[in-house]
């Protein structure tokens, strides 16, 4: 699966990037306000236009002087463009074109990157006003109005164009994501799994900047791995730095994986940040495996697993599915094991249950815990059908979907689970309401 494409808006400040893109992802995720300066770092979230999925990328005002800050912003502007797809260029349509607009298009031009120029602030759609950025040397200037949303539909119709890429070299590779915290042997592990050193390997924290796709072959298997960043918290991260970029590109190797394995740090205890991660992985619907690295750090008894399990079970409560593993990535304990995990889950996320064998397995669950009455109604299943595989998706046809409590959802998903093998992925299931046909 590949990476949604990326949109970076950029520009100079206050011309409006932020109410751009609140009005694009329809919820107000940047602050606006109207003073120069006031996003400073990156803010980024998914959009659609027709059918199109992609991430929006808000970037702080670019300066270019020496100023820390503006030095800052200007950091965090370039990671974007880096990432980006395609780049909106934002101007202020009712001051003109000045004298850092020409800068920043001669300072884009070098990107080699599809580039819209957009005419914001043209309330009335004047535009004559527009035809003036003609000579920014980036195409036909497009006017809109983001305050009064005139002009944004046509806008993004160019934006989704740029997604239509030809089609690239198959990989058929099986893309496997190295997810987890700051130093806990992502690389190391990496490097293991490898035989050689792809990654640079070293005990200060964030040494992994950039998400590396490594291809290699296993048993005359494909696969590609990929390394990340270390995900840190939220209010550890120092928008100074490239960090909040690497955190981007950790996101994004999550969505083109076909499966993550998320490392955690055996020798130390579960940490919040440990379940985020997972609980990311998790959202993203993806299947999984948790590693417990640097076991060979543990002293251990008889019970010392049992114990870390225990205390895995109830902080991944919320993805009691996951399928785990203790390994050493500096000594290299079990990590061949991991691919027998590797095919088991993907094979797992993969399954495709018969609708015959399916409705007996939920007959029975009816049958053995029957649905409370809710107001005096029960719901009733007519039957269910498996929608989609990666990951599994079934459907319950019902008298009416209102009738289902979480709780009863919960029960026939651990129904299925108990019935057949979907450890290491998530499945989800779906009600839709059937009218009883007539007897």
């Amino acid at each position: 699966m590949s990476a949604l494409p990326i949109v970076a808006i950029v520009g100079r400040p206050n011309v409006g990037k932020s109410t751009f893109f609140n009005k694009i992802c329809g919820k107000r995720i940047s602050i606006v306000k109207d003073e120069p300066g006031v996003t400073r770092d990156r803010v980024y979230a998914n959009a659609e236009w027709c059918g199109h999925n992609f991430t929006l990328i808000d970037t702080g005002g670019i300066v270019f002087n020496d100023d820390e800050l503006n030095k800052s912003i200007k950091m965090q502007a370039d990671a974007a463009i880096e990432l980006a797809d395609v780049i909106v260029f934002l101007v202020d349509g009712k001051e003109g074109v000045t004298a850092l607009d020409y800068e920043i298009a001669k300072f884009l031009r070098k990107t080699k990157k599809p580039i819209i120029l957009t005419v914001n602030k043209l309330d009335n759609y004047e535009l004559d006003l527009a035809y003036e950025f003609f000579q920014l040397g980036l195409g036909e200037p497009n006017a809109i109005s983001c305050e009064q949303a005139k002009g944004l539909g046509d806008l993004l119709d160019l934006i989704v164009k740029w997604f239509i890429r030809k089609p690239e070299t198959e990989d058929n590779s099986l893309k496997i994501a190295v997810m987890g915290k700051p130093n806990v042997g992502k690389s190391s592990l990496t490097n293991k799994i490898l035989g050689f050193e792809r990654v640079i390997v070293s005990p200060t924290a964030g040494t992994t900047r950039d998400a590396i796709d490594t291809p290699f072959k296993h048993n005359n298997k494909d696969y590609t791995i990929i390394d990340t960043a270390g995900l840190r918290r939220k209010r550890a991260i120092e928008y100074d730095t490239v960090e909040s970029y690497s955190v981007m590109r950790s996101l994004t190797a999550i969505s083109r994986a076909d499966i993550v394995l998320i490392l955690i740090d055996a020798s130390d205890t579960i940490s919040e940040q440990d379940i985020k991660i997972a609980g990311l992985v998790h959202e993203s619907n993806k299947p999984s495996i948790i590693v417990m690295n640097k076991w060979d750090l543990v002293e251990k008894d008889t019970y010392t697993t049992e114990k870390y399990l225990d205390k895995l079970k109830e902080d991944l409560k919320f993805m009691p599915y996951f399928e785990n593993i203790f390994i050493s990535a500096h000594t290299g304990q079990r990590v061949d094991k991991i691919f027998d995990l590797i095919e088991k889950v993907y094979a797992n996320t993969n399954k495709r249950i018969t609708t015959g064998v399916l409705n007996d397995v939920v007959r029975e669950s009816l049958s053995l815990t029957p649905p409370p009455s809710v107001h005096g109604r029960r719901l009733k299943v007519m039957y269910a059908t498996q929608a989609e595989t990666n990951p599994p998706k079934f459907i319950f046809f019902c008298n009416d979907q209102s009738l289902v409590h979480f709780s009863y959802k919960r029960y026939l998903e651990n129904s299925l689970r108990k019935a057949f093998d979907f450890s290491g992925t998530p499945i989800k299931l779906f009600f839709a309401d059937k009218k009883e046909e007539e007897k």
